[in-house]
């Protein structure tokens, strides 16, 4: 299967058929010439990559897109082969052709999109919900991911983990209005929660955020991951071997700091860093700084 470039998504009709559709709105925003799509049971999954040598994979967290990563893309695309990926149901990926989105099934996914690329052994880095992916898809396949990067990842399911958009989502009355009543002021506020530094947080940053979570499909998405019934797997990661590198903000206001050592004192082989004055996504607040971190870490021997 070759993946679909951006200069010949003209031809990829009848999904952007129409110039004036939501969708066709967003992929003229929003890709460029770096994007690709490759076909996966029926549903086309935006990537990006960059650089050459090993592969280094990069899964975003929930409301986001890989447009988070474009800061370490820009400096580690000069030593690695560097991927970034819209997850099923986020970014100009959207939703999937059998509209589950359970983690049997991303695993599924990302192990059919590597196969495609022909990436037989990668470094894989997630943040958040990205994070829970990478490491549960790492238990799983050892053998291929050479090295793990856990950026303030979720995982674990108890009351103080949980985010405070996704509790009100899952209320069963605010549940029904959520999606209706979160207007750009409002969800801009949630934004801002998930950065210390609030400087980096421009409005284009807020536009985007708000424009591919409110794609119809997107937030369709959102309500199906975050009402399905999680698993908390955690303790199976005494058991993952992978060399991961832990990247936390101390400031994080939707994972707390504390899970940092959690996930610390259960894998057997790890580094940790936090940092001060960062929130729950390190690498668009500092992305040198932890890219740089991230650059050491891989070419560490263990």
């Amino acid at each position: 299967m070759i993946p679909i470039s951006f200069e010949s998504i003209a031809s990829l009709k009848p999904l952007f058929a129409d110039p004036k559709s939501q969708e066709q709105q967003l992929l003229k925003k929003y890709a460029d010439h770096r994007s690709r799509f490759v076909s996966i049971n029926g549903s086309m999954i935006h990537y990006r990559e960059e650089g050459t040598g090993q592969p280094l994979i990069l899964l975003h967290g929930a409301f986001s897109s890989l447009h988070t990563f474009e800061g370490w893309v820009k400096l580690l695309a000069k030593k690695y082969r560097v991927i970034s990926i819209d997850l099923p149901g986020f970014g100009l990926t959207g939703a999937i052709s059998e509209d589950d989105y359970c983690f049997e099934n991303y695993m599924t996914y990302l192990n059919i999109f590597l196969d495609r690329l022909e990436i037989e052994k990668c470094y894989l880095a997630g943040n958040s919900l990205g994070g829970w992916i990478a490491w549960e898809y790492a238990l799983r396949h050892q053998e291929q991911i050479e090295k793990l990067v856990l950026i303030s990842s979720a995982g674990f399911v108890d009351e103080a983990s949980i985010p405070t958009p996704f509790k009100l989502a899952k209320l069963p009355v605010f549940g029904k209005i959520f999606k209706y009543a979160l207007q750009r002021p409002i969800f801009e506020k949630f934004v801002r929660e998930v950065y210390c530094e609030q400087s980096v947080v421009c409005e284009e940053t807020i536009d985007r955020y708000f424009d591919f979570f409110t794609r119809d499909c997107n937030m369709e998405a959102f309500f199906n991951i975050i009402n399905q019934e999680l698993h908390d797997n955690t303790e199976k990661l005494k058991n993952l071997y992978t060399p991961t590198l832990i990247i936390w903000g101390k400031e994080d206001a939707w994972l707390p700091a504390e899970n940092a050592r959690r996930f610390s004192e259960l894998l057997p082989n790890n580094r940790m860093l936090i940092y001060s004055d960062v929130g729950h996504i390190p690498m668009e607040e500092k992305p040198k700084k932890t890219a740089n971190a991230v650059s050491k870490f891989l070419k560490e021997d263990f």
